[in-house]
């Protein structure tokens, strides 16, 4: 079995609300942790940027459920590769809102302070997570 990271980004529709972010969370987490799927989550209010971890299989699964889901759109794969190991093995979704701590690793990633993942390579939008990761506690 592969190991595959997906990290892609998209923008609420129309049909998000801002209490959805907990609903996302709740069921990503059930669903992640059966699956066997782990991640990271960032999310300023816009903009979503979500790294997925696990088997080719069930990281599809997890994707595919977030193309039909309506509260998404402009969905965009940033990268897709296979990896040698899970980045994010403690996380069934971690979650980074947007904040003072988030815009100054913006700046080091991307072009301006201001959270932008479509203007970010995949690179720069993992490293991003990684540097996440490493400065939040695990929530």
């Amino acid at each position: 079995m592969y190991l595959i990271r997906l990290v892609y980004t998209s923008s609420v529709s129309e049909q998000f609300s801002q209490g959805d972010i907990e609903n996302i969370l709740d069921v990503a987490r059930k669903n992640n942790n059966k699956l066997n799927v782990t991640g990271m989550l960032c999310f300023n209010s816009r903009l979503f940027l979500q790294c997925l971890e696990g088997s080719r299989e069930n990281v599809n699964k997890v994707y595919h459920t977030i193309l039909n889901d309506p509260r998404h759109e402009k969905i965009e794969i940033l990268e897709y590769q296979e990896i040698s190991e899970r980045e994010f093995d403690t996380w069934s979704m971690g979650y980074v809102p947007e904040s003072s701590l988030t815009k100054p690793l913006n700046l080091r990633f991307s072009g301006s302070p201001h959270f932008s993942p479509y203007e970010m390579s995949g690179d720069s939008a993992h490293r991003l997570l990684l540097a996440l990761r490493d400065t939040v506690p695990n929530i």
